[in-house]
């Protein structure tokens, strides 16, 4: 029988709606200790644990603590490195010592998983060259992934509307281009359907799949290193001129992506953890959605017989 534990991101407490009056890390904690999850995935940015805000061991091993002591586990962070580019410029130095740092962060809390996406909007394509960029992608994305493989850890890619590269194709070249065993994609379930079912924010001629999001899930098989799971209603989330920025993230039941379809593929693709990460990123009710959420997950652990 498959195991599969599930986790929620920090980040839907911290940012978007929550931006300024942000749930407190600890508070957070004690809430999934109740509704009974497995874990949680860590937003590395303030006001949440962060390797600024823990610059030594022992405020770090005192994160560790907390989330142990409530019976949950880690399932990835989320590294902070969106102050940086890694397209536009020539130097990614800047970049790979913001990753060293997360990744020194994420080691000493016992984390084996850091999320990474290519920093800029797609329309950046239209100021650098395709293959420049391209290029420079699959080279800070090999170098994050040698470093992170000396201390066993693993690097995701989360591709999504709100940043380049994001077509089918795309997704399938750079990981491939890559090429390390430690390296492959976050596939998060709204995401995969906004770029493989909408097309959205995509540079140049739309490119989508017949089969959308499942068909997208097959072709990434071999290539995922962590899921995130979350609805999709064929939406974006709005920056604050109204403007298309990255996927909606309804909760599980107000979209329209067939869970009970995933699932089998989900179960198959080769990821290599036992983890299902809720993400509720810009959701405006997300505190109150969590345990629906749960819920949701527990039982579609039920009926594909998936243990807990």
């Amino acid at each position: 029988m498959a195991r599969k534990k599930i986790s929620i991101g920090s980040w839907a407490y911290s940012i978007g709606p929550y931006q300024s009056n942000p749930v407190p890390f600890e508070q957070v904690v004690k809430q999934l200790k109740e509704l009974g999850f497995d874990g949680v995935e860590l937003g590395g940015f303030p006001p949440h644990p962060n390797p600024d805000d823990c610059p030594d061991l022992a405020s770090r091993l005192a994160v560790k603590k907390l989330v142990e002591d409530a019976g949950l586990e880690f399932s990835g962070l989320a590294a902070n490195l969106w102050m940086h580019k890694i397209i536009s410029v020539e130097d990614n130095r800047p970049f790979l010592n913001e990753f060293e740092k997360n990744l020194r962060f994420a080691r000493d809390l016992g984390i084996t998983t850091i999320r990474v996406d290519t920093l800029e909007p797609a329309d950046v394509l239209s100021r650098v060259d395709y293959n420049v960029g391209k290029d420079r992608v699959v080279k800070s994305f090999r170098e994050a992934s040698r470093r992170a493989a000396d201390d066993g850890i693993r690097v995701c890619w989360e591709f999504e509307p709100g940043f380049a590269f994001n077509k089918p194709s795309e997704i399938v070249a750079i990981v491939d281009a890559v090429g390390m065993d430690n390296f492959g994609v976050l596939f998060d379930t709204c995401h995969a359907n906004m770029c493989a079912k909408v097309g959205a924010r995509q540079f140049g001629k739309k490119e989508v799949l017949a089969d959308g999001p499942y068909g997208l899930l097959k072709m990434l098989k071999g290539k995922i290193t962590h899921l995130h799971l979350i609805d999709s209603d064929d939406t974006c989330h709005k920056d604050a001129q109204g403007n298309d920025e990255t996927s909606a993230h309804p909760p599980f039941g107000e979209g329209n992506l067939d869970f009970d379809r995933l699932v089998p593929d989900l179960l198959t693709c080769g990821v290599p953890n036992d983890w299902w990460a809720i993400d509720l990123c810009f959701w405006a009710n997300a505190w109150d959605a969590t345990a629906k959420c749960k819920k949701y997950l527990d039982d579609l652990r039920t009926r594909h017989h998936v243990a807990a």
